[in-house]
């Protein structure tokens, strides 16, 4: 089993977060019509708002000792008492299947009790198989469904209170 670890980026490390999300966007040009620009990036448009708001707060993935990913938690919630909500979620596609995502969620929802929504727009078949096999484990068996449009696209949102803070993963060896 790989080391998984998940530490909270520092300011200095928003950067490496903008550069990941090149390939989170590469990975959703499957699904949604995103276009390349004229130099060959997508066109992400800085958040500064996103980065200052105290609720949001990105996280940087490694697997043994090598960059994964990234995952955000913010408060930009759709569904009525939520209180968190991951924002953005990239795990590099080396990486996928090994446990990786489980871990990450399950560490957040360990540090952040409360009331949650996740979602994931539903032309992500990978993401919709994800979240229903993981979903009632993290959710621990209590949780509800609700289809909502964001920017127009289909998507399923899955809403659970996370009561207390529990032991959180502990990183495999």
């Amino acid at each position: 089993m790989p080391l998984i670890e998940l530490h909270a980026a520092q300011r200095d490390e928003l950067e490496t977060i903008e550069n990941l999300m090149q390939f989170y966007m590469y990975d959703f040009s499957e699904w949604l019509p995103l276009k390349l620009g004229g130099r060959g990036f997508f066109n992400v448009q800085p958040q500064l708002d996103y980065w200052r708001n105290p609720a949001t707060r990105p996280f940087l993935i490694n697997v043994d000792g090598e960059l994964a990913g990234f995952v955000t938690l913010d408060n930009q919630t759709l569904l009525p008492g939520a209180e968190h909500n991951i924002g953005y979620f990239f795990v590099s596609r080396r990486f996928r299947g090994q446990g990786v995502a489980k871990f990450v969620v399950s560490t957040l929802l360990s540090q952040f009790p409360g009331q949650w929504q996740i979602f994931h727009i539903d032309a992500n078949l990978p993401a919709r198989r994800f979240w229903a096999r993981v979903m009632p484990e993290l959710a621990q068996g209590e949780f509800t469904r609700h289809q909502l449009p964001v920017d127009g696209y289909p998507c399923t949102f899955y809403r659970f209170k996370r009561s207390q803070p529990s032991a959180a993963p502990t990183p495999t060896p």
